[in-house]
């Protein structure tokens, strides 16, 4: 009676909510990438049923926003150091000089952002979502802060983007790394300002039934609200040190070195929570413990334990220190991956802060260069390989947690273009996330401003259908459709042989790449793997409000028998030629590097 009344719920919940029906169709463990290192993404062959009892947390800093932003311009340590290299060795040089003390390792993909700019907050929501993260640990380490004014845009940003289909992750807080006179602040504070009152409780990340929260509860009083407070939340308190593992049952860490701890260990082997990390800001001089990252022999980004430092000139590319650490994670299994970390991006710099000494005048703990940093998030001078990271991380979840089963694919069907008819059964159905076409206008760090009004046609689904002379396309966008001679307007990229080393970003073919005339839009293919196209054709199309369907020859696309390709709906894109302006401008179905797949061995034909 019980499952039977459950599953009545769930069933009312579903029926009255489209929005979470919504969210279930967008199935992005269905898509495939590969990335500029030409690692392709593994599906549902190369990995297993998709597993929902196993989550992924991911460290996540909102402080990027005041006290931190109010300094007079960037301060860019890669850069100041590629035209001042003498820097490093004084403390005081000029070019250091930025009226303030954060600076940056390198600047992100979205600029030197705020975390209250609900465009970021937005862009970030889906690319985890995409991912498969579950939940978000924000960083209030430090003292009292925990970023109020960052987490109220991110809560009402994140809320939106739940509504409108996003399994957006969950949100919890990582407070002092012991029961200090500031935590015991922060965690009152965030209590009454968040958990007492139920807000946001469609974000509240839980553990073991109850919303969880990486503090120590050890200073709590005897108070009724301190009593509360106990009660109310499951603690799993930070273990601040790189090699010491657990000090306590209830530890949980956050940064280790290979091969990492377990963590609430069980008698049977498994355990609760493991971590793995991009890189550590440690060394053998150290022990092992905390020390600056710009000291020597560092372990960063292309450092291993087991075969030690990576010297090709680009090794910080490949990922081989945290990859280390998700290998030796996964065969351990736990029920929560802890990966570090998403955006930090920014480190202070410190005169005679002892774990530099003798090595530098002066250090930078916890971020300094390409190779000693330990953010995931991509950046933008690395322009095609700028999302490497990303790649890598959605590469390990989906080995950890799965894949969902690919859907079935309907049997051959003809279309009349123009009528509109029959496509509302055909599958797959490639949803994608309504209201993502917002526009930017928020400040950046210092003195910068930031604004993106390229979000015009919001892409919501596409079908494929097929038959022996014809492959027939079908997209829908949240509103009308803006005229044709829109530029950058509707353009569709397809991978006909899905080999990433043939066409532009791999893909063979585009269709709108020069605008609709006649009634026709131009199809062209690839001339190479820079951007440049040539017409092969023209193809009927016909647009009803926000709906267009279009017919290829299957000959124009030189494909016979059976299909199996991947594509793209974008539009809008404004810098032709960088594949990273997927995750940028205008709106791009499946984002950033992604493809949607379309693969008749998953016919219906078949059963």
């Amino acid at each position: 009676m019980r499952k039977l009344f459950f599953v009545g719920i769930v069933g009312l919940i579903l029926a009255t909510n489209p929005k979470c029906v919504e969210a279930q169709q967008v199935a992005s463990d269905q898509w495939a990438a590969t990335d500029g290192l030409g690692r392709k993404l593994p599906d549902r062959e190369q990995t297993r049923a998709r597993r929902d009892d196993r989550k992924v947390a991911l460290f996540y800093w909102t402080w990027h926003t005041s006290p931190i932003t109010d300094y007079r311009r960037i301060g860019n340590i890669t850069q100041i150091l590629k035209e001042h290299p003498e820097a490093i060795e004084d403390f005081y040089h000029p070019a250091w000089d930025i009226g303030g003390n954060s600076y940056f390792w390198d600047e992100p993909l979205f600029g030197y952002y705020r975390t209250t700019d609900p465009w970021v907050l937005r862009k970030h929501a889906e690319m985890l979502a995409d991912a498969g993260v579950d939940v978000v640990f924000f960083d209030c380490t430090n003292g009292s802060f925990t970023w109020k004014s960052s987490y109220d845009v991110l809560i009402d940003v994140w809320t939106q983007a739940q509504k409108d289909g996003v399994n957006v992750p969950k949100i919890a807080f990582m407070l002092p790394f012991g029961p200090i006179d500031e935590s015991l602040v922060s965690l009152r504070m965030l209590y009454e300002d968040i958990y007492k009152s139920g807000r946001a409780k469609n974000l509240w990340f839980y553990l073991h039934g109850k919303p969880c929260i990486m503090a120590y509860p050890d200073n709590l009083t005897d108070s009724k609200e301190d009593r509360e407070i106990a009660q109310f939340f499951t603690f799993r308190p930070g273990q601040p040190d790189i090699v010491d593992g657990p000090m306590r049952p209830d530890h949980w860490g956050w940064l280790e070195t290979y091969p990492q701890h377990k963590y609430v260990e069980r008698s049977d082997g498994s355990c609760e929570q493991m971590v793995v990390c991009v890189a550590q800001n440690t060394n053998a001089a150290s022990g092992g413990h905390c020390c600056a990252f710009n000291a020597p022999g560092t372990y960063g980004r292309s450092y291993t334990q087991q075969h030690g430092q990576d010297t090709r000139e680009d090794a910080y590319l490949y990922g081989l220190n945290i990859q280390e650490q998700w290998d030796y994670a996964l065969s351990c299994d736990p029920d929560l991956i802890f990966v570090t970390g998403w955006n930090e991006f920014i480190a202070g710099k410190h005169i005679g802060w002892h774990p530099a000494r003798p090595y530098y005048p002066f250090a930078f703990p916890d971020q300094f260069d390409w190779e000693r940093s330990r953010d995931i998030e991509p950046v933008k001078a690395w322009r095609d390989k700028g999302d490497v990271y990303y790649i890598q991380l959605v590469d390990n979840i989906r080995r950890y947690k799965g894949v969902s089963d690919p859907s079935e694919v309907s049997s051959p069907r003809s279309f009349k273009i123009g009528r509109f008819e029959g496509w509302s059964d055909v599958l797959p159905d490639f949803r994608h996330y309504k209201g993502n076409t917002i526009h930017r206008s928020s400040p950046g760090h210092a003195d910068m401003f930031y604004t993106n009004t390229t979000g015009r046609n919001d892409i919501v689904d596409a079908k494929v259908a097929r038959d022996r002379r014809y492959v027939y396309f079908y997209v829908e966008t949240a509103e009308n459709l803006t005229p044709e001679s829109d530029p950058n307007w509707m353009m569709l990229f397809i991978d006909t042989d899905r080999d990433k080393s043939t066409g532009w970003g791999g893909y063979d073919f585009v269709l709108n790449d020069e605008s609709p005339e006649k009634g026709k839009c131009v199809l062209s293919r690839s001339i190479g793997s820079e951007w440049g196209w040539e017409r092969v054709g023209t193809v009927d199309y016909a647009v009803d409000g926000n709906r267009m369907e279009i017919r290829i020859p299957r000959s124009l696309l030189n494909l016979d028998g059976s299909l199996a390709f991947e594509f793209k709906w974008s539009d809008n894109m404004q810098e032709e030629g960088n594949i990273m302006d997927f995750y940028v401008n205008g709106d791009a179905a499946p984002g950033g590097r992604f493809n949607f797949v379309y693969d008749e061995r998953n016919s219906g034909e078949k059963r």
